[in-house]
C-alpha cells in the first residue's frame, strides 16, 4: 500500500493544497495571478496576440509549477531556491516573447543568436517542469523526437532525414506556432483553462453534493446501488470536469468507502470508480480536453465532437453499470437502507440553481457558439450565482428575491448584446455587496480559492500541451508520421482489423507512459490519416485513438486512474487495475464497432447504412452493441440471473465477439449463439428453481422418538 500511494503521488505530485507558509502565500498568488490572466484574455478584456497569450501561459506553468512541486514536496531550501529560478526563468521567456513580438515575427527562420539562447532556455525549463510534475516518461519520448529531429541525418532509411541546423530546430520549436506554442497549447490557454475553471466553481458551489445525492436517490435503494452510485455520480462529473483523475480523488472518496461497506471487494470498488471516473472524459456536454483539441484539429464545430460521442458515452456508462449489477447479483448485494437516501428530488429543488450554467453551456455549444464563447459564459453565470446566492437569503422575502435574481438574470443575458461589460458591472457590485457581511465574505473567499485551485488543476495539462508541442513540431519539420502511417496503410490493404489492433497497441503502450492527451495529439497525427486512408471516416478515426488514449490509463503497469484509487480502496493499484480492465471490457469493444459501422457515432458512411439506411442502422447497431456488452458483462462476471457455467460463460463470449466482427454472416451467427445461451441459461434457472420448489415443499421425514428406558 505503500508503494501505491508513492506510485500515486508520483503521478500527481499536486494532489495537496497550497503550503501554509510565506512561501505558499506567494504561489498561490501567483496562481490567482494566472487564472486572472486567462480569464481577461478569454473575455477580451485585454486584447493581446494570440502568440503572446500561449507564451505567458507556458511562463506561468513553469513559474507555478516548478516552485509548488518543490515547495508540496518539503524538499531543502537550496533545491526551492533552483526551482523558484528556473520558474522566473520561464516566465522570462514568456516577456522576451512579448518584448520582441513583432521582431520575431520579421526575422522568423532566421534567429539571432540570443533567440537561439532563449530558446534553449525555453525547452530546458519546460522538460524539467514536465518532469517534475508528470515524471520522467514524456520529457524522455519528446526527448528522443527532438534527438531525431538533430541527429535523424545518421539513422538508416526509411527514417533517415536530410538534416537540420541547431538553430533552425530550436526556431522551430521555441517560436512561431509550430513547435511548444502549437495547436495544443493554443487550445489549453483558451478553452481548457476556462473549463477547468468553470468546474472548479462548480465544484466550490456545491456541484459534487448535488450529484451525489441525486445519485443516491435515484439508484442508492437498486441491488448493488452503491456501485451504482459511484458510476452516476463519476458520470454525472465528467459532464464539468472532463479529468478522469480529479473524479477518482473527489467523487472516490465517497464512493469507494461506501462500496466496500456494502460488500464489494476493495479492487472491484476501486475499479468500479477509476472505470466510472475515465469514462467522464468522453461524457458531453464537456468531455475532456482531448475533445477540445479534436475539434480544433480536425477544425469542427465542438458539436460535432460531442455529437460523436453521446451514444459511445452512454453505451460505456451503461456497460459498467450493467457489470455492478451483475457482481452484485453474484454476491447477493443489496442496495442501501431506504432511510439512508437522500431525495432526488428534493436535492434538485434546493440545488437546481446549479444546474443553470451547465444548461446554458449546452445549449450554446450546440447552437454554434465557440467554447471559448460558451465557457465564458458558463463561467460568468456560475460567479454570478455563487456571488449572488448569499445576498438572496439576506433579502426578506420571496418577492425581493424573486426580483433579484430576474435582474441577475438580464444582466447576464445582456452578454449578448453588449458583451462583458453587463456582467463585469454585475459582478463588481455583488463583490462590493458581499464583502459586507460575514456570509457574503465566506463566498469570497470561496471564489479566491476556486481561482486558485483552478490554475493549480490546469498544471499538468497546460504543462502536457506545451511539451507534446515538441512530438508535434518534429512531425511537420522532419515527416516522420508518414512513415508509420504508410506502415498502417500497407497492413490495412491486408486486414483492417490488424491496422486497428496495432493502433489500440500504440495508443496502450504510449498511455502507459503518457497521458491522455499526448498520448491522442501523437497517435492521432500518425493513425488519423492513415486510418482515413482505409476509408474510416475522420472523426471515428479520431475518437478511436481518444477512446484508447483513455483506456491507457486503467490498464496496467502504470494505469494512473487506478493508482489514484489505491490508497483510497486500501488495494493494490495492479489489482485494481485487472478489475478496471474487466469493467471497462465495453471500451474496448466500442471503438472497433464505431469503426465498422459509423452509425454507432451518428456519422453517415460504412456498408450497413448504404444498405439499410441511415437510421435504420443507427438503431441495428445501438440494438447489437447492447446485445454485445452485455454478454461480455455476463462472461466476465460468470452471472445474468444466476450463476453461469463456464461453458455458458464461453458460448456468451463467442456470442459478443462474432457480434462485434463485422464478417459476411458473423451477426446471424452471434444472435444464434446469443439466443440460445441465454434460452438455455433462463431454462436451466426455471429448472433449478423448480427443483428448490420441489425439495422445500416435500414433507421431512422425521426419526422416531427414543425409547425411555423404563
Amino acid at each position: 500500500m505503500a508503494m501505491d500511494e508513492e506510485r500515486a503521488e508520483l503521478h500527481d505530485p499536486l494532489a495537496s493544497t497550497f503550503p501554509s507558509s510565506m512561501e505558499g502565500r506567494i504561489l498561490f498568488l501567483i496562481a490567482i495571478a494566472f487564472s486572472t490572466f486567462q480569464l481577461l484574455t478569454a473575455a477580451h478584456l485585454w486584447d493581446l496576440p494570440s502568440q503572446i497569450v500561449r507564451a505567458v501561459h507556458v511562463g506561468f506553468l513553469c513559474l507555478l509549477g516548478l516552485p509548488l512541486v518543490a515547495a508540496l514536496r518539503n524538499e531543502p531550501k537550496a533545491s526551492r531556491a533552483l526551482f523558484w529560478l528556473l520558474g522566473l526563468l520561464g516566465m522570462a521567456v514568456a516577456f522576451y516573447q512579448w518584448w520582441e513580438y513583432k521582431a520575431l515575427i520579421f526575422r522568423a527562420g532566421s534567429p539571432l543568436f540570443a533567440d537561439t539562447v532563449v530558446g534553449v532556455v525555453a525547452l530546458a525549463v519546460l522538460f524539467v517542469a514536465t518532469w517534475r510534475i508528470m515524471g520522467p516518461a514524456l520529457p524522455i519520448i519528446a526527448g528522443l523526437f527532438l534527438g531525431y529531429c538533430l541527429y535523424g541525418e545518421y539513422l538508416p532509411s526509411p527514417f533517415v532525414t536530410r538534416g537540420y541546423d541547431f538553430s533552425q530546430v530550436i526556431d522551430h520549436m521555441a517560436f512561431g506556432t509550430e513547435g511548444i506554442y502549437g495547436i495544443p497549447t493554443y487550445v489549453s490557454s483558451s478553452y481548457i483553462f476556462l473549463f477547468i475553471l468553470f468546474g472548479s466553481f462548480l465544484e466550490r458551489a456545491g456541484m459534487i453534493t448535488l450529484f451525489t445525492d441525486v445519485a443516491l436517490g435515484l439508484v442508492g435503494g437498486a441491488r448493488g446501488g452503491a456501485a451504482k452510485v459511484a458510476v452516476f455520480s463519476s458520470g454525472l462529473m465528467g459532464t464539468i470536469s472532463g479529468s478522469g483523475v480529479a473524479n477518482v480523488v473527489t467523487t472516490g472518496q465517497f464512493t469507494i468507502p461506501l462500496m466496500k461497506r456494502f460488500g464489494y471487494r476493495a479492487e472491484f470498488a476501486g475499479g468500479v470508480e477509476a472505470t466510472a471516473s475515465m469514462g467522464g472524459q468522453i461524457m458531453p456536454p464537456v468531455m475532456g480536453a482531448v475533445a477540445f483539441i479534436m475539434a480544433e484539429t480536425l477544425d469542427v464545430a465542438y458539436a460535432e465532437v460531442v455529437t460523436a460521442a453521446v451514444i459511445p458515452a452512454v453505451l460505456y456508462f451503461a456497460s459498467v453499470f450493467w457489470m455492478v449489477h451483475l457482481e452484485a447479483g453474484k454476491r447477493n448485494l443489496l442496495g442501501l437502507a431506504k432511510e439512508e437516501l437522500p431525495s432526488a428530488w428534493g436535492a434538485l429543488k434546493t440545488g437546481w440553481y446549479l444546474i443553470l450554467p451547465l444548461a446554458v453551456l449546452v445549449w450554446l455549444l450546440f447552437a454554434g457558439y465557440t467554447p471559448l464563447y460558451a465557457g465564458t459564459i458558463g463561467l460568468a453565470l456560475t460567479a454570478l450565482l455563487i456571488l449572488g446566492a448569499p445576498l438572496a437569503m439576506k433579502m426578506p422575502g420571496l418577492a425581493v428575491r424573486v426580483v433579484f435574481w430576474v435582474l441577475l438574470g438580464f444582466a447576464a443575458a445582456a452578454f449578448f448584446e453588449y458583451g462583458m461589460l453587463p456582467i463585469l458591472v454585475a459582478l463588481v457590485i455583488l463583490v462590493a455587496a458581499c464583502a459586507f457581511f460575514k456570509g457574503g465574505r465566506e463566498t469570497l473567499i470561496a471564489v479566491r480559492d476556486a481561482l486558485a485551485d483552478g490554475a493549480k488543476t490546469a498544471l499538468p495539462v497546460g504543462i502536457a500541451c506545451a511539451i507534446v508541442g515538441i512530438i508535434v513540431g518534429t512531425m511537420t519539420l522532419t515527416g516522420v508520421a508518414n512513415t508509420f502511417g504508410q506502415f498502417i496503410v500497407s497492413v490495412g490493404d491486408t486486414s483492417l482489423f490488424l491496422s486497428l489492433v496495432l493502433t489500440m497497441i500504440t495508443c496502450l503502450i504510449l498511455g502507459m507512459g503518457i497521458p491522455t492527451i499526448p498520448n491522442y495529439i501523437i497517435t492521432s497525427s500518425i493513425a488519423g490519416p492513415a486510418l482515413l486512408a482505409l476509408g474510416v471516416p475522420l472523426i471515428v478515426s479520431h475518437m478511436f485513438v481518444f477512446y484508447f488514449g483513455i483506456l491507457a490509463d486503467l490498464t496496467p503497469p502504470v494505469a494512473l486512474a487506478c493508482f489514484a484509487a489505491a490508497p483510497i480502496a486500501k488495494a493494490p493499484g495492479l489489482r485494481i487495475s485487472f478489475e478496471a480492465i474487466k469493467v471497462a471490457l465495453a471500451g474496448f469493444v466500442i471503438p472497433f464497432m464505431a469503426v465498422y459501422t459509423p452509425a454507432l457515432m451518428l456519422q453517415d458512411g460504412g456498408p450497413l447504412a448504404a444498405e439499410i439506411g441511415y437510421v435504420p442502422a443507427v438503431v441495428y447497431i445501438v440494438f447489437k452493441a447492447c446485445l454485445a456488452i452485455g454478454l461480455w458483462g455476463s462472461a466476465a462476471i460468470g452471472f445474468l440471473v444466476a450463476p453461469m457455467p463456464w461453458w455458458q460463460r464461453l458460448g456468451a463470449a463467442a456470442a459478443a465477439f462474432t457480434l462485434i466482427a463485422a464478417l459476411p454472416l458473423t451477426d446471424e451467427i452471434g444472435f444464434a449463439v446469443a439466443a440460445a445461451v441465454i434460452g438455455l441459461h433462463l431454462y436451466g434457472r426455471r429448472k433449478g428453481a423448480r427443483s428448490e420448489g420441489e425439495r422445500t415443499s416435500r414433507p421431512t421425514q422425521t426419526s422416531p422418538a427414543p425409547r425411555s428406558p423404563a
